[in-house]
């Protein structure tokens, strides 16, 4: 099973060597055979040692889906750690992508260029503005087994994220924006305010962490938000969602409606959780990725 370069797997026992100097002038001419001989027995029994490894780098695709993380707005990719740690104790190769946030063809582009590199089966999970971009990204990737959103868009073609949180009341994000920070190229990205983001974005993540999360929150560009998304792969693929029901971003009553639109095979919702469910509750939505990973796992292309 070739591995990924970017996956992050369990840890793995510390190889060890030993190695033993030999000078020329204490090896005879007449201990020059049993040498060679001695070398040759320890060469073979290296030989063996070393299957395994050589076997894990044979080009055959692993078993399991590879699970692709796949941050949104005002998120980076951390913010699936321990979403990461719990899947790769379930013996998951996963990835955590680290989206662009500068429009969803071309972050979606990006992400599928990660599956492309993939052997074997791929889970991909977006959260937030993710959800448009691994909806996208799975368009054309054989690969790609299901689309797991936490508490994400799964817009239809021409839909964008802007046009899907307005569609039933409760988002509050507007009035949480900083104001835009120009670009040189004409662009605008968005931040929310940090006095605001514990309220607005991780009302149910410790004060500390969430100070964090606001000072290294990754901004997204304004256009990103209004761009139509390119393609729906939750039309032809497995689809779960997950998300929180007091999610002050994308209200609840707009997942509640895309989940259903999709034919969800499985929706969840957490009582009491934010916009960033996988912080806060990050053993169910480990729970939900490992259930939708083991549905397709044996599933064709």
């Amino acid at each position: 099973m070739r591995e990924h370069p970017f996956a992050m797997h369990p840890a793995r026992g510390a190889k060890f060597s030993s190695q033993t100097i030999y000078s020329s002038k204490e090896i005879s001419m007449k201990n020059l055979s049993s040498l060679v001989r001695a070398l040759t027995a320890l060469g073979i029994v290296a030989l063996h040692l070393s299957a395994p490894a050589s076997a894990a780098t044979s080009g055959e695709p692993p078993a399991r889906p590879t699970v692709v993380l796949v941050h949104g707005a005002f998120a980076e990719s951390a913010s699936w750690n321990d979403v990461a740690r719990d899947l790769r104790a379930r013996s998951f190769s996963v990835v955590a992508a680290a989206n662009p946030l500068r429009g969803v063809k071309s972050d979606a582009d990006y992400v599928a260029a990660i599956v492309g590199s993939i052997p074997g089966p791929v889970v991909l999970v977006g959260h937030s503005y993710g959800g448009s971009v691994i909806s996208a990204a799975a368009a054309g990737k054989p690969n790609v087994r299901a689309l797991v959103f936490v508490a994400a868009f799964a817009p239809e073609v021409g839909e964008s994220a802007a046009d899907l949180s307005g569609k039933f009341p409760g988002s509050t994000l507007g009035p949480a924006l900083a104001a835009p920070v120009l670009l040189p190229e004409g662009a605008k990205d968005l931040y929310i305010q940090q006095d605001k983001f514990a309220k607005q974005f991780a009302d149910d993540v410790a004060p500390a962490l969430a100070h964090l999360m606001a000072v290294s929150q990754r901004p997204i560009t304004e256009g990103a938000l209004g761009e139509p998304a390119p393609a729906a792969a939750w039309k032809n693929l497995p689809s779960w969602f997950i998300y929180g029901d007091r999610d002050k971003n994308i209200p609840p009553a707009v997942q509640a409606f895309m989940a259903e639109r999709a034919k969800s095979m499985k929706t969840v919702v957490v009582k009491g959780a934010s916009h960033v469910v996988m912080i806060s509750r990050p053993k169910l939505v480990a729970r939900m990725i490992a259930e939708a990973a083991d549905a397709v796992a044996t599933a064709k292309p």
